[in-house]
C-alpha cells in the first residue's frame, strides 16, 4: 500500500487521486438563466443528495483564480436552479454542454436540447430528461483558498419531475433510469449493473 500525504501533493495529483477513488459520482446537469435571459446548462460531477427532510442537493463549483463560472453567477443572482438527471442516451449532449463557452451561448441549443420551464422555479430544465429537480438555493459554502477554491451551492428541492417509465409509486427503477456516473478522466458508468444485499436486522 502506498501512502500519499496531501501536504506533499500538488493540485493535479490531489485531483487525480480524489476523482479516481470517489467513483462513480452522480452528475447534476445544472440549468439556470443568465441575467440576460439566456439559458445555461452545465454538468457537475461533484454533485450529491445531502438531506431528505426537506430534500437538499448540492453541487460544487471549482473557482480558479477567482473566476466565477456562469452557473454559480446565475444561481447567486436568481436563487434557483434545476438539477437534471443524465441518462446514457443523453451522454453526448451532456458532454457537449461541458464546453467552455461565453455566457451569451445557449448550451441547450448548442447540444440540440430544448429548455423547458417546469413551473416551480424560474430555471430551465432539460425537456426529455428522465428526472428534473427544481431547486431553491438555501446556502453557499466556500472550501479551500486561492488559486483554487470550491464553492458548494445547496439547493432545496421544491419539485421532482420524473418519467413515469422509471417509477413504481415513489420507487425508482435504477436500470430504467440508466443514470450516468462519472469515473476518472473521460470514463463513465451507468446504473444498469447492480446487485442487492439485505440490510442487517
Amino acid at each position: 500500500m502506498t501512502t500519499f500525504a496531501v501536504a506533499d501533493l500538488d493540485q493535479t495529483e490531489a485531483y487525480k487521486l480524489t476523482t479516481g477513488l470517489i467513483i462513480p459520482r452522480p452528475i447534476g446537469w445544472i440549468g439556470t438563466y443568465g441575467a440576460d435571459g439566456v439559458p445555461n446548462l452545465a454538468p457537475y460531477s461533484f454533485f450529491q443528495a445531502v438531506a431528505t427532510n426537506p430534500p437538499v442537493v448540492l453541487f460544487s463549483t471549482g473557482m480558479a483564480d477567482g473566476d466565477v463560472k456562469d452557473t454559480l453567477a446565475n444561481c447567486r443572482a436568481s436563487g434557483v436552479f434545476t438539477a437534471n438527471l443524465v441518462d446514457h442516451d443523453m451522454s453526448v449532449a451532456m458532454n457537449t454542454t461541458a464546453a467552455p463557452v461565453e455566457p451569451s451561448v445557449d448550451e441547450f441549443e448548442l447540444a440540440g436540447l430544448t429548455a423547458k420551464r417546469f413551473g416551480s422555479v424560474d430555471a430551465p430544465g432539460v425537456e426529455g430528461a428522465k428526472a428534473v429537480l427544481e431547486c431553491r438555493v438555501i446556502n453557499e459554502m466556500t472550501l479551500g483558498s486561492a488559486p483554487l477554491e470550491h464553492v458548494l451551492t445547496f439547493g432545496e428541492v421544491v419539485a421532482f419531475h420524473i418519467d413515469d417509465e422509471v417509477l413504481d409509486g415513489t420507487r425508482i427503477d435504477a436500470v430504467k433510469l440508466d443514470a450516468l456516473g462519472r469515473l476518472a478522466g473521460t470514463n463513465y458508468a451507468t446504473t444498469r449493473e447492480q446487485f442487492s444485499l439485505d440490510r442487517p436486522a
